[in-house]
């Protein structure tokens, strides 16, 4: 852990602060790890925590939570960050901050705590802020314990320690720390003030009833309800009316105003009708959005950090694909398109990161073997001239191809000996162009033959890959508008009908994301838990709070 190894001189004459701060560190992650360690001695533990407090902390410059039994000044700075945890979408209680709270008054207000209390105390305090700052800088559990395959922007494993020696310098040491370990991403600063404004509402009346039956299926323009005075409420609440809004006697044009500034925040058709869509959105209550956003807030914290000044982002909820630059520090939003995602039912889109490396004009489709199990061949045995309709092909192993079909040929592709694949042209199910990010999961971008799909809000129909609405706009981010690539030569190789690969000068990071809550032009935008994301995390999240209390220490 220090960077020593067994038989190596160390020379104290020579660099004593920095062989103190080599040693002094990796003590304090020690220190805070026993406790995980049931067959380690508590009094080893206690030693190497004095060890750290007598010796090394005062001779790195640095002041304990506690001189003399009495609470130092950031032993208070420390359990006032805690308690107010929750602003961060964390939960105080995960880090005995009302405990923590309570020892740290009664030390300052009553008697001075003898060593061993103290030092039970100092103990407390540098886990739990320790703990408070590894889960605000890369989050509470681990993405991929709920399948979201992204390297964890983990502290390195002295970081934390390091933070903590570094915060029980005099203030304001500790708030540098916080805001060292909070996600730099944009969207989390805003969803943070989202939060909080949501978490402010409290429990407004007009959710105290449920809204009352439809007259009929849906509410139309002019039509009498007796929802109308409490929907009015809602959306006054929510922002989406006025705060001076009457309730109309009829379902009249402001209202409706109303819904659809509603339903345009939710991802519903934008129409102004009540159906059982925006019925069901409006019944959610602020305190169940506000935890929602805190969800979002957790993702956040996985967001790999980017890796260069251009990236892609697909949010899978939003069904939106977003391509942002960055500049001179700041991150601009350079391209937005539609895409369609993999169904909900049973071929969803992995969440990953990789790098994009190539991009494919007139690709041909090599059609999935589950794919040609469970759908091409049989479609093949009713419709023989099927193959010949969509351009498809039979390959061997040895690289021949077939284009005729034969009965042999179908057992081959059924025992792995032999694939389909479709030839390029204006039938390929990737269109005229393919953004490949090699990965294990072979999922990539490419445009499609069937354009009219993303009219539709909701759109999963893949098999997994992500269909994006505008190829050529994408591709011209891609290639950072290349001049050997203007839009003319672009489109002739996408209408070619060759194949053709072009392998990118400069990978391009590409994150598949999943929020269902994120912040556009100062609004929260809402989305449905398309591939029920947000239980697995609100799930998982509960259980590690119960385990963290359960190890906790019940007091001094």
């Amino acid at each position: 852990v220090s960077g020593l190894r067994p038989g190596r001189r160390v020379a104290w004459n020579e660099r004593p602060l920095n062989t103190i701060r080599r040693i002094g560190s990796p003590l304090l992650v020690i220190s805070s790890a026993l406790p995980r360690c049931p067959e380690t001695p508590a009094n080893l533990r206690t030693a190497l925590l004095a060890l750290w407090l007598a010796v090394f902390a005062p001779m790195l410059g640095a002041t304990p939570w506690l001189v003399d039994g009495r609470p130092a000044p950031a032993a208070q700075q420390a359990v006032s960050i805690l308690a107010a945890a929750a602003a961060e979408g964390l939960q105080p209680e995960d880090y005995q901050a009302a405990w923590l709270a309570q020892a740290v008054a009664g030390a300052a207000q009553g008697p001075a705590l003898g060593a061993d209390a103290a030092l039970q105390l100092e103990d407390a305090l540098t886990t739990s802020v320790q703990s408070y700052l590894s889960d605000l800088r890369s989050g509470r559990i681990d993405p991929r314990q709920i399948h979201q395959n992204y390297t964890p922007t983990a502290l390195p494993v002295s970081a934390p320690a390091t933070a903590v020696q570094e915060a029980i310098a005099p203030p304001p040491a500790l708030a540098d720390a916080v805001r060292a370990a909070t996600p730099k991403v944009p969207l989390y600063a805003s969803l943070r003030g989202e939060l909080a404004r949501y978490r402010a509402l409290g429990n407004p009346a007009a959710w105290d009833t449920p809204l009352p039956p439809l007259p009929g299926r849906k509410l139309e323009p002019g039509q009498a309800w007796a929802g109308l005075a409490q929907l009015t409420q809602r959306l006054v609440v929510l922002g989406d009316l006025p705060p001076d809004a009457q309730p109309p006697a009829l379902y009249d044009e402001a209202l409706q105003n109303g819904v659809k500034a509603f339903q345009e925040r939710h991802a519903l058709a934008t129409d102004g009708v009540i159906g059982k869509g925006t019925l069901d959105a409006l019944a959610v209550s602020p305190a169940a959005r506000a935890h929602q956003i805190a969800l979002a807030m957790a993702r956040l914290r996985w967001t790999p950090l980017p890796r260069g000044p251009r990236r892609i982002v697909v949010n899978i909820p939003e069904f939106m694909l977003r391509a942002y630059e960055v500049q001179d520090g700041r991150v601009s939003l350079q391209l937005a398109m539609k895409v369609i995602v993999g169904k909900a039912l049973d071929t969803r889109t992995p969440l990953f990161d990789e790098d994009m490396r190539f991009i494919e004009f007139s690709p041909y489709w090599n059609i999935p073997p589950s794919i040609a199990r469970s759908e091409t061949i049989p479609r093949l045995r009713r419709d023989p001239g099927y193959l010949q309709q969509q351009g498809m092909e039979f390959v061997g192993a040895n690289g021949q191809v077939h284009t005729t079909l034969a009965a042999e040929h179908l057992d081959a592709v059924l025992r792995g000996q032999m694939r389909i694949r479709q030839r390029p042209g204006p039938k390929n199910a990737l269109g005229d162009i393919k953004f490949v990010f090699p990965n294990n999961n072979h999922i990539y971008l490419h445009h499609t033959p069937a354009p009219l799909l993303f009219q539709r809000d909701r759109r999963d129909f893949s098999h997994g890959c992500i269909r994006i609405e505008d190829p050529v706009a994408l591709a011209r981010f891609v290639l950072h508008n290349d001049p050997a690539w203007p839009e003319p030569r672009i489109r002739e190789a996408m209408a070619r009908g060759q194949s053709a690969t072009l392998r990118l000068a400069d990978p391009l990071p590409v994150v598949i994301a999943y929020s269902t809550a994120i912040v556009k032009q100062g609004k929260t935008h809402f989305f449905a838990d398309l591939y029920g994301q947000d239980k697995l995390l609100d799930r998982a999240l509960r259980q590690q709070s119960e385990q963290r209390r359960l190890r906790a220490r019940p007091g001094l």
